[in-house]
Formats: C-alpha cells, structure tokens, sequence
C-alpha cells in the first residue's frame, strides 16, 4: 500500500505536466489552423482580397460573352438562362477556397436532391493560362456530376468578370510561381436571369441551401401563373 501510495504521489505531478504540456501543443495547433484560415480569408474574401465596393452583379440578360465549357461547346449568358444558376469563380491550381466551395456546393446540391437538375451550377477560370478545356473536364469531374468547368482567353474571362462584378489578379510567388487572388462568393440567380444574392464562403449550409431553394420556388411559381 505504502509503495502504491508513494508512486501516485511522484506520478501525479508528471501526470499534470504531460497534461499542460498535451494542452499547449493543442493550443498551438489550434492557433496555427486560425491563422492559415485568416490568411485565406484575408486575401481571397477579405479586406486583402481585390473588390468592387458597392456593386452587385448584372443580370445575365444584361451580359455579353463567350466562353468555352469543359465539352468544348460554346456557352455564354445565355446558357444560363432559363433556369437558376450557381456561378463561382476559381481555378484548379487553387490550393483551399476552390476545393472547399466545390466541395460545399456538391453538398448543397446533393441536399437538394433530383430537384438540382435544374440548376445551373458552373466554375469559371480565372486562371485561363493553365485551365484549358481538358485541365477543366478532368477537375469538375471531382466533384458533383452537375457542376461544369468553363474558360476561355485571358479578353474572355475577363469580359465574363466584368459582368458578374467579380475580381481576381495574379500574384507572384517567392518561388517564381504565381497563385490566383479572386472573389470567393456564389453567384445565385433565377431563371429569368435576375441576380438573386450571393452565397458567401463558408456560408453554413443551413443557410445556402434555403437561398438555392428559394430562387428555384420563384422558378416554379412563374411557371404556374
């Protein structure tokens, strides 16, 4: 009993100590995810990141360009039109903000079940130099089987941009590479073509999926009347 006793007494202070030592490595860790999350938001949907204060994107009835989807075939504003459409901007390159919302999107959609059939849902390069028709078949196939890869040349994707008020710029690396600074919102609109709102990154899905929701219903109540 003496022995038990006297070991409890010395193993009860390394005990706390490996305790608080295990909780500074958690706090750092923890501290150190924070931070590359800040950074990521600071400089795609932060005050880092390149905007437009105060502007809200045309309708697509009021928009001109043409870009390519990841079939080859020509597609534009008026592809869109007709039913509800989810537009985001990124790039395959993209390391976290692009995956991430890919991968929200595809969630929504599956939510939302057969009805996502009806919803335009598309991926616009802003990376056009390394994003060709092929790059961008291969990285939408990664995700929901709904959602479309389309690009173009640097005059058409920045025309498609310029519709949508969205904004990105190329950014040098240290190590002579470049990544992609870019809005990191979707776009959401009817079928008419009418800009809805946008869904912002990370939006929690209990959110997003009644703003999907919502513009498909005014969908089906034009079409009833």
């Amino acid at each position: 009993m003496w022995c038990l006793s006297g070991v409890s007494a010395h193993a009860a202070p390394k005990a706390d100590a490996n305790m608080k030592q295990i909780g500074k490595i958690l706090i750092a860790c923890g501290l150190a995810i924070l931070a590359v999350l800040f950074i990521g938001w600071w400089q795609v949907d932060g005050p880092g990141a390149a905007s437009v204060p105060g502007k809200r994107s045309l309708p697509l009835t009021e928009m001109d360009f043409e870009l390519t989807n990841q079939n080859g075939e020509a597609v534009g504003p008026k592809t869109l039109i007709g039913q509800p459409s989810l537009v985001f901007f990124g790039f395959t390159y993209c390391p976290d903000v692009c995956p991430t919302t890919l991968s929200d999107i595809s969630a929504w959609l599956d939510e939302i079940g057969p009805d996502a059939e009806a919803l335009n849902t598309i991926l616009i390069s802003v990376d056009p130099d390394r994003d060709t028709v092929e790059v961008m078949a291969e990285y939408v196939s990664y995700f929901h089987p709904q959602i479309q890869g389309w690009t173009g040349s640097d005059v058409q994707v920045a025309s498609a941009a310029a519709g949508f008020r969205a904004v990105y710029e190329k950014v040098m690396r240290e190590d002579g590479d470049y990544t992609m600074n870019h809005t990191a919102g979707v776009f959401l609109f009817d079928a008419t073509g009418r800009f809805v709102t946008t869904i912002d990154y990370h939006e929690p899905r209990e959110f997003a999926v009644p703003k999907i929701r919502r513009a498909m219903q005014s969908q089906d109540e034009r079409a009833e009347t």
